[in-house]
C-alpha cells in the first residue's frame, strides 16, 4: 500500500472518529428509521442520475474533431471511475476512469485525462460560485468558522486555485508553442531524455483534450451543463434535509454540497468515508443541528448513494471485460511512455 492511502486512510480514521465519538449508534439508527421513505428514495435516485448528467457533459468536452463520442463506453467509463472511488484508496478513481475511457474509446491517455482536468475545474468554479451565492442568500458573515476554517478562506483559496487553473489552461491552449517551449525545457531538467521526449510529444493529446476552451459554443454548453448537474446534486441533499425533517433553508443543501466537495479532495480512504461525515457534522452545526440528527443524515446520505454508483461500477466493469486489478494495477507514465 502505498503512502499516500496510508495517509488517507489515517485521515478518514481520524475524521470518522470525530464525526462519531460523541454520536450513540442507537441514536443514529433512530433516525434513520424515521426518516421520511419518499423524499429518501427521490434524494438517492436524483443524487444516482448525476452520473448519465455527467457523461453527457463529458461527451461535449472530450469531442475530437467536432464529433462527439459514443454515450455507452463514456457511461461505462464514468461508472467505472466513481465505482473505484469508492471501493480503491487514494482517489483510484480518477486514474480507473481515464484507463477505462481509453481502453473503450481508443482515445489517448493524455487527451481523456485533459478533459477530466477541464471538467474539475468547470466543478470548482460551479461549487464556488453556488456556495458564494448561498452563502450570502443565508446571510452567514464571511468570518463564520466552518471547522478550522472561515467560509472566507474557503471561497477565497478555492477561487485563487480554480481561477488560475483556468487562466492557465485557457493560456496553454490558445498559445501552443510557447508552452511547449516552458513544457519542454522543464521536463528535459528533471527527467531523462527518453522520458523527456515521450512527456513533449504526449503534449498534444493534452492540447486535444483542452480542445474545449478554445471552442466558446461547445464551453458554453458545457457551463450550462455543469449548473445542471450540480443543481441536480444539490437538489439530492435538500431532498434527503427533507426526509429528516431538518430545520434548515434550501441553501443549506448548497452549502453543505459544496463544501463535501472541497473536503472530499484531501487524502481520504475509499469511498471518503471520514470526510464526508465530518464535513457534514460540521456544516449542520453551522445551522443548529444536532451532531445525532446532523451524524445520522451524512450516514444516511452517504451509505444509500454509495450503492447504486458502486453497483452500477461494477456492471460496467463486467461489461467493458475488466476487473478491478486492472484497476489496481493501472500505472499512467507507462500509459504516457507507450504512446
Amino acid at each position: 500500500m502505498g503512502r499516500a492511502a496510508v495517509a488517507g486512510l489515517l485521515i478518514s480514521g481520524i475524521l470518522l472518529w470525530w464525526a462519531l465519538h460523541d454520536v450513540h449508534l442507537a441514536e443514529v439508527v433512530g433516525h434513520l428509521g424515521t426518516a421520511r421513505f419518499f423524499p429518501f428514495l427521490g434524494c438517492v435516485v436524483t443524487a444516482t442520475l448525476v452520473f448519465p448528467l455527467r457523461t453527457i457533459r463529458w461527451q461535449y468536452i472530450i469531442q475530437l474533431d467536432g464529433v462527439k463520442l459514443p454515450f455507452v463506453p463514456l457511461w461505462h467509463a464514468t461508472a467505472i471511475g466513481f465505482m473505484a472511488n469508492n471501493l480503491l484508496p487514494a482517489r483510484a478513481g480518477e486514474v480507473a476512469r481515464v484507463y477505462a475511457a481509453t481502453r473503450l474509446t481508443a482515445v489517448p491517455f493524455m487527451t481523456v485525462a485533459a478533459t477530466l482536468v477541464v471538467e474539475r475545474m468547470m466543478d470548482g468554479l460551479m461549487l464556488l460560485t453556488m456556495l458564494a451565492l448561498a452563502v450570502l442568500l443565508t446571510d452567514f458573515e464571511m468570518t463564520t468558522p466552518v471547522g478550522p476554517f472561515t467560509f472566507g478562506q474557503i471561497i477565497g483559496v478555492a477561487a485563487l486555485l480554480f481561477v488560475v487553473s483556468l487562466g492557465v489552461a485557457v493560456w496553454a491552449v490558445h498559445w501552443p508553442d510557447p508552452t511547449l517551449r516552458i513544457v519542454g525545457k522543464t521536463l528535459k531538467a528533471v527527467l531523462p531524455g527518453g522520458w523527456a521526449e515521450k512527456g513533449i510529444s504526449a503534449m498534444g493529446g493534452v492540447f486535444d483534450g483542452l480542445g474545449v476552451l478554445r471552442e466558446w459554443k461547445r464551453l458554453g454548453l458545457v457551463t450550462v451543463w455543469s449548473f445542471v448537474i450540480w443543481g441536480a446534486n444539490g437538489i439530492s441533499f435538500l431532498l434527503c434535509m427533507v426526509a429528516f425533517d431538518l430545520p434548515v433553508p434550501w441553501t443549506a443543501a448548497f452549502v453543505l454540497q459544496s463544501l463535501i466537495a472541497f473536503g472530499v479532495s484531501v487524502p481520504s480512504g475509499p469511498g471518503f468515508f471520514g470526510v464526508f461525515e465530518a464535513v457534514t457534522k460540521a456544516t449542520l452545526i453551522l445551522y443548529g443541528i444536532a451532531p445525532g440528527l446532523a451524524v445520522s443524515y451524512a450516514v444516511g446520505y452517504h451509505l444509500f448513494t454509495f450503492v447504486p454508483i458502486t453497483v452500477l461500477g461494477l456492471w460496467s466493469l463486467s461489461r467493458a471485460h475488466l476487473h478491478l486489478a486492472d484497476l489496481r494495477t493501472a500505472h499512467p507514465e507507462k500509459e504516457i511512455l507507450d504512446k
